[in-house]
């Protein structure tokens, strides 16, 4: 599925950006790009501020944040000088391997950079098989890295109903073999949860040893309130709701995945996003 999508460039003053929040337990978040074309319906970024300040439709446009890797080294070194770690979270509101960066490999000349500038930690938050593209890179990081798909069901049903632009879900578990034989260490975000399968804890158990739950209420930024602004739950059919759509849908999918994990593999919400 396609659509028009309306490209610039920019050139930021800093490539990282100082966290907190959700994000505390990093030093910095990077984003390679502003916007995002894979426009999942729930994603909370559509009423944060920079998804509201442009009065575009979310999806229809991405900013390229253009910067040299001499520029990010310097940053990182400066940072460290100050005797601070160096932790990352990439990203935090954009995918870093969206369409666009088939052509632009904005995300590959950052990791590079990363590679000669090591940071303390690097965690690298996606939904895309093109992650695999830059395996030979994210190697050289070693056990400084962690990669999180998003695998939010199992169903490409239900995927094509809340974000038909994004990747269908064999390509992600193909990715996370390919990361996996790869020995980059990986986990995978039910984030947010979506109508799943009782078969899918169990196929997951075969790929990954370590998942992250999250729910719309806990992993907005905003207890729920700004999902709820984007009316998500008229796309859950009325059988649907009861379980998957609540308060209490994270406590129902830990249930069902504890059938196939160990409890200290099973992590909820933020503390599947802290480094390390």
């Amino acid at each position: 599925m396609k659509r028009e999508l309306e490209v610039n460039y920019t050139t930021p003053s800093r490539i990282l950006t100082a966290t907190g929040g959700f994000l505390s337990g990093y030093s910095h978040s990077l984003n390679p790009y502003t916007g995002c074309s894979f426009a999942c319906s729930y994603c909370y970024v559509r009423k944060s501020p920079v998804g509201l300040f442009r009065r575009q439709e979310w999806g229809t446009w991405v900013d390229i944040k253009q910067s040299s890797q001499e520029k990010l080294k310097r940053e990182i070194a400066n940072v460290k000088k100050k005797g601070k770690e160096v932790t990352i979270f990439m990203s935090s509101s954009t995918d870093p391997y969206q369409p666009i960066d088939y052509k632009e490999k904005r995300t590959r000349h950052i990791l590079e950079a990363l590679v000669e500038a090591p940071p303390d930690f690097l965690f690298i938050q996606t939904r895309s098989s093109l992650v695999t593209r830059d395996i030979d890179v994210i190697t050289k990081l070693g056990d400084k890295v962690r990669v999180s798909m998003t695998v939010e069901t199992d169903c490409d049903s239900i995927r094509k109903r809340f974000s038909p632009y994004a990747p269908p879900i064999q390509a992600r578990l193909k990715a996370i073999w390919k990361l996996r034989e790869s020995n980059i260490p990986v986990q995978v975000a039910v984030s947010p949860v979506l109508p799943f399968t009782n078969q899918f804890p169990k196929m997951l158990s075969k790929l990954v040893d370590r998942i992250v739950i999250d729910d719309y209420f806990s992993g907005d930024g905003s207890h729920g309130k700004r999902t709820e602004k984007l009316n998500i739950k008229e796309l859950y059919d009325e059988g649907e709701r009861k379980l998957w759509y609540g308060k209490q849908t994270h406590q129902h999918a830990f249930q069902l995945f504890q059938d196939s994990f160990n409890r200290e593999q099973i992590l909820f919400s933020q503390e599947g996003f802290l480094p390390g």
